[in-house]
């Protein structure tokens, strides 16, 4: 399925995003959507506009202001509609020069007209530095080998002359929709905020009044202005000198600071179920070729698991992924007969074909359509927010997510791009579900490493080390062994483990796994054996023991770098601090009899964060070493800053690089 089809200018307004503010419009026109024309905007006047320049000396922090920020929108009952946008960048230094001297602006010629209104450099009295640009090129948009998407996306791009410190930048565009998949659809997305400075800015959205969209504003201050001009429905958001809000670590999506307006057509959650199910509706046909191509994989299928594994093997691994997205193909599913017959599918494709080889062994299978980047909001029913499929099956143990295109997930596991996003489960009968895919938990996603060994009194180490990855964790080491490596790899592969666990140590009997094989544990282990582990230290005999293990004094490092950063204004999200992953790391090891630690003391920090252990324990002539670091989710307010950090600088007095070990007297 396609992506956004958002018009994209480099620097453009979906990539600085935009803003709606306060205009000097004309009396006559301040109660419609102006008309854009080749001549400009008869509601705003430049001179006007230019007149607002600043003094790059009052802007230190700033590279760029933005003048003017505008958004004018039509759209139709039946989808068909325009979207002009304009800004007017000032450019303060040399680093925004190259940014805005280039400009780039991509649509669909299928369904969209692309329509450059203007583009041009002046000076702040509006003196013409240069009206035209001094290159135009129109291209296609390459389909990469490695990661093949094919579209029918064009891009036009344009070069500047004369971009230079205290010029402005000037331009407007029109995109303008034709023909729409889906009639009445439409998604239009402005996000005020820019990431500069904004002195004059303005979104007008023009619908008939007869229509009833769905409309979302967050933290919008300024009411919008709502007037009826004949049939239709004209809103104005307005504002002036919007400040540039700098982005913060872990700050959440879900927030009270950023000002945005989104909108849909009159559509819901339901009809866009019943349009796609009538564009599959002939799509499930799985015929002879596709059961003889399915055959040798249910050869060893002796149960009902079986069976759905080796199904799902066979489209996710088999099946090539190729992205598609060309007109109405970008939603329309092909036959399962064309998808094996080339070996290649998209999303789409794939999802489909699971469905039909499922009902043709006697199992219900679905359609399933998502955002592969998440974020659909759930207000805003519109097919522009769904850009994946995937299939679901129900079994005798319960319903099953799978996405066909992640050939590295194990069958009954999603991708992290998929978890616990909104999706719209799509019935034969047309009829559809809103679901939240399952979510695996912290402790799913287990990175665990153990080295269990003995420990020589001349300070060496044998050892075995294993290395283990679930949930999430696997997929890096899967992709390392996705292919069979010859013995001199193999020999090299070992070696860097060996000796980043300890200097000098060599490896032997190195155990992989085929990182393709989605039954096989992800799992490495060695053979560690004369690794330098202690050195001798001080005139007691006493050696230092160098844990394999990093310590956790980074964290300590990064409660300071929040806590210098200026007062808090976005909550936090609880899964970038840490993520929901959980790290174990086990140290056993057999020292020389009568040999003692010196040991530090435990630690355990539990919160809204997560939560970590650490312990040293000594019984007899056995030392073990555990750490287990767990995140979490969720969101917390700004209020909470001192708790994380309370919470990272716990954690952070785990700062054990080493062990003092004493050898028994005498020995």
């Amino acid at each position: 399925m396609p992506a956004r089809r958002y018009p994209v200018v480099s620097p453009s307004h979906l990539l600085l995003t935009a803003v709606a503010c306060t205009l000097l419009l004309t009396p006559r026109l301040t109660a419609q959507a102006p008309v854009i024309t080749p001549a400009g905007d008869p509601s705003v006047k430049s001179d006007t506009i230019y007149s607002l320049a600043v003094d790059s000396a009052d802007h230190p922090d700033e590279s760029v202001v933005l003048l003017l920020d505008d958004g004018v929108v039509r759209y139709n009952a039946d989808g068909t509609g325009r979207e002009t946008y304009r800004q007017v960048a000032q450019i303060l230094t040399t680093s925004a020069v190259e940014s805005y001297a280039e400009h780039e602006f991509s649509y669909s010629p299928d369904h969209q007209r692309l329509i450059v209104n203007w583009i041009r450099v002046v000076r702040p009295d509006g003196t013409v530095i240069s009206n035209t640009p001094t290159q135009v090129q129109d291209a296609d948009v390459p389909a990469a080998i490695n990661n093949p998407v094919y579209s029918n996306t064009k891009v036009r791009r344009y070069s500047l002359s004369g971009v230079a410190p205290g010029t402005l930048v000037d331009w407007s565009y029109t995109i303008e929709e034709l023909k729409p998949f889906m009639p009445g659809n439409f998604f239009a997305n402005w996000s005020v905020h820019t990431g500069a400075f904004t002195r004059r800015s303005r979104y007008i959205l023009d619908l008939p009044a007869s229509m009833h969209p769905h409309i979302k504003e967050r933290n919008v201050a300024v009411p919008r202005r709502d007037t009826m001009v004949g049939d239709r429905h004209v809103m104005i958001w307005a504002n002036q000198d919007v400040p540039r809000i700098m982005a913060e670590d872990f700050m959440a999506d879900s927030n009270g600071v950023l000002t945005s307006i989104q909108v849909s057509g009159d559509l819901s959650w339901d009809s866009i179920g019943k349009w796609y199910a009538g564009l599959a509706r002939d799509r499930y046909k799985f015929n002879d070729a596709g059961r003889a191509a399915l055959a040798p994989f249910l050869a060893q299928a002796h149960t009902a698991d079986d069976t759905l594994r080796a199904v799902h093997r066979w489209v996710a691994q088999d099946i090539r992924y190729v992205s598609i997205s060309l007109g109405i193909g970008g939603y329309q599913p092909r036959a399962p007969a064309d998808v094996i017959k080339t070996g290649y599918g998209d999303c789409k494709d794939k999802a489909t074909l699971f469905v039909a080889a499922m009902n043709s062994l006697g199992y219900t299978a679905y359609p399933v359509l998502l955002s592969s980047g998440g974020e659909v909001d759930r207000d805003l029913p519109s097919i522009d927010q769904f850009d994946h499929a995937i299939a679901a099956v129900e079994t005798p143990h319960g319903r099953v997510y799978l996405d066909l295109t992640a050939d590295l997930t194990p069958y009954g596991q999603l991708p992290p791009g998929d978890q616990g996003e909104f999706a719209l489960v799509v019935h034969p009968d047309g009829t559809s579900e809103q679901v939240t895919l399952p979510e695996s938990a912290p402790g799913d996603n287990l990175s665990s490493t153990t080295i269990a060994g003995t420990l020589s009194p001349d300070g060496y180490i044998n050892a075995s080390y294993v290395e283990r990855h679930e949930g999430t964790g696997q997929y890096s080491l899967r992709q390392l062994f996705l292919s069979p490596i010859d013995s001199t790899h193999r020999a090299a592969f070992a070696r860097a483990i060996a000796t980043n666990v300890y200097p000098g140590a060599e490896a032997d009997s190195l155990q992989i796994f085929d990182g393709r094989d989605l039954s096989a544990d992800p799992r490495v282990s060695i053979e560690l054996e004369h690794g330098l582990a202690a050195r001798q230290a001080g005139p007691d005999g006493s050696y230092i023991l160098t844990l394999p293990f990093g310590n956790m004094r980074a964290l300590a490092d990064v409660a300071t770098a929040l806590e210098a950063k200026p007062p808090r204004r976005f909550p936090f999200d609880v899964a970038d601090v840490v993520g929901p992953i959980t790290t174990e790391s086990d140290l056993v090891l057999a020292l020389p009899h009568g040999w003692q630690a010196q040991l530090p003391k435990p630690v355990s920090v539990s919160g809204v964060w997560g939560s970590y252990q650490a312990t040293y324990v000594q019984e007899g002539d056995t030392l073990r070493l555990t750490r287990r670091l767990q995140g979490s989710r969720g969101v917390q307010p700004p209020e909470a800053l001192p708790d994380l950090l309370h919470w990272l600088r716990a954690i952070a007095a785990d700062d054990v690089p080493y062990l003092v070990l004493t050898p028994k007297r005498g020995s």
